[in-house]
């Protein structure tokens, strides 16, 4: 049976890369193939580039009022179509319907605070700096610019940064994970019925060759990435040798601390959800859980039947619990840690490896993974998984949770569950990870805060979206004036 081939979307026109070599898109629910995407070349890139920088006098000149329009076009067409785009992305990436949903309102949410330009991108002023001189400050765009993002989060990761560039008077290209290349095509057909102005936006699908064409591209001005710390770094060293901007988000390891005096009730529910959302394949997911003190058992007993109750199956089921992961080779890479974990030594008290759907036989199914008695030298601890298992280890105080967190090769996201106001401001000021939940599983910023980690799960100084992403995009000159 035929499927469709993904095309790349430059200077406002479909067209099929001259690459020869392509690959597969898999339903991961089904383990089916469901779409070819080309591998593409340094050509392909370039004919992008060509075009946005072509782009960008015009579009720099559009008064930024004009250029916030066309991104309220683009919220209420994805608005239209925000049940496709969800159901795309459960299709080929396995996440269950409502977590795809919540990460099309986040994309949109992103587009919306972008609109915000004519506040988040003025410049600033003082008059009489020195006798009958003034000076003033004003943000200006760059040029062309690019997103290379990953397969977990397909529609929201552009978007983290695409909107930005685009209101602040850039030129952009994306470069979609070649494992989940249809959500940001459906996407990008929207884009098209808007109808911005040719080779504002461009798309380009692709792999290796690509990434690196990208990074290396004299015209290109700034690298956006999200992914795995060790591309993360290779991606910033790279933009560091060619003299790009470049926001290179990596990888985590995110601790979750339940204090003794925690709600149980209410803890247990709110961090099954933070391990095993979007099958754990998420940077703010929980991977390690540490309980402090007495309260440990109770919450290993109750933490362990809540994660037996979740419904592992096709996402597109409304009611699932939870989907595939998104890869065969993902799912072969957690289940060895699942057999590193016991070969440690870690006591493994729910099994997930012989997971089981009804009618997806050859689906790539891992189900929820637990290991008590895990020691913070283990690779279970130390390793980031990037999958439904979750590292119990138990700690005797506050210090020793915060310790944990710190020493792990991470600083992304951590959270603690506690009443406890003393608690909590230690735990803020003390731990490494820029992002932090206090009562909540999941610290994900919204738009108008700034996403990213420190140390290891980040690269660069400006984050995704924010208030600080409007500085990423532009360049701010002063002019020092005196007329006589």
């Amino acid at each position: 049976m035929s499927v469709p081939i993904m095309k790349n979307y430059i200077n406002d026109e479909w067209v099929q890369s001259n690459s020869k070599v392509f690959g597969d898109v898999f339903n991961p629910a089904k383990g089916e193939k469901i779409a070819e995407v080309a591998f593409g070349t340094n050509q392909d890139v370039n004919t992008a580039v060509q075009a946005a920088k072509a782009a960008f006098p015009e579009w720099r000149e559009t008064p930024a009022l004009t250029r916030a329009r066309y991104l309220f076009r683009l919220k209420e067409a994805f608005e239209e179509n925000f049940e496709d785009i969800a159901r795309t992305l459960t299709s080929e990436q396995g996440k269950i319907i409502d977590e795809a949903r919540g990460e099309v309102r986040r994309m949109i949410e992103n587009v919306e605070h972008a609109t915000g330009i004519t506040t988040l991108g003025c410049g600033y002023s003082f008059e009489d700096i020195a006798t009958k001189i003034d000076c003033v400050g004003y943000r200006q765009p760059i040029g062309v610019f690019a997103a290379i993002v990953p397969f977990n989060f397909p529609a929201m990761v552009p978007w983290w940064f695409l909107p930005y560039a685009l209101v602040t008077g850039n030129t952009y290209v994306v470069k979609p994970s070649e494992q989940v290349p249809m959500t940001q095509t459906k996407i990008f057909e929207i884009i098209e019925e808007v109808g911005f102005p040719k080779g504002v936006i461009n798309m380009v699908h692709g792999s290796r060759d690509v990434v690196n064409a990208l990074l290396d591209h004299k015209d290109i001005e700034g690298i956006s990435f999200v992914g795995a710390t060790p591309t993360a770094k290779y991606i910033y060293e790279r933009c560091g040798a060619t003299g790009k901007r470049c926001q290179a988000l990596g990888g985590a390891k995110n601790v979750v601390g339940v204090m003794p005096d925690a709600f149980l009730s209410e803890t247990i529910s709110n961090a099954v959800a933070s391990f095993y959302g979007c099958s754990g394949q998420r940077c703010l997911a929980g991977s390690i859980l540490a309980p402090v003190g007495d309260i440990a058992d109770e919450v290993v007993k109750q933490f362990l039947n809540a994660a037996k109750k979740i419904k592992v199956g096709n996402g597109l089921d409304e009611n699932t619990g939870m989907g595939p992961v998104a890869g065969k080779v993902h799912q072969e890479r957690i289940l060895d840690y699942i057999e590193k974990g016991i070969a440690e030594g870690a006591k493994l008290i729910l099994d997930g490896r012989n997971c089981k759907v009804e009618g997806y036989p050859d689906g790539y199914y891992v189900g929820p993974t637990i290991f008590d008695n895990v020691t913070p030298d283990m690779a279970i601890a130390t390793d980031e998984i990037f999958g439904p298992v979750v590292s119990i280890i138990r700690c005797k105080d506050l210090d020793e949770v915060i310790n944990l967190i710190n020493t792990r090769d991470f600083a992304n996201a951590t959270s603690i569950y506690t009443q406890n106001g003393s608690v909590v401001r230690e735990f803020k000021y003390r731990v490494k990870p820029s992002m932090v939940g206090i009562n909540i599983g999941i610290a994900a910023p919204m738009s108008f805060f700034p996403f990213g980690g420190s140390g290891n799960s980040f690269f660069g100084d400006i984050k995704g979206h924010g208030q600080e992403i409007f500085h990423f995009f532009t360049d701010t000159k002063v002019v020092i004036e005196r007329w006589f």
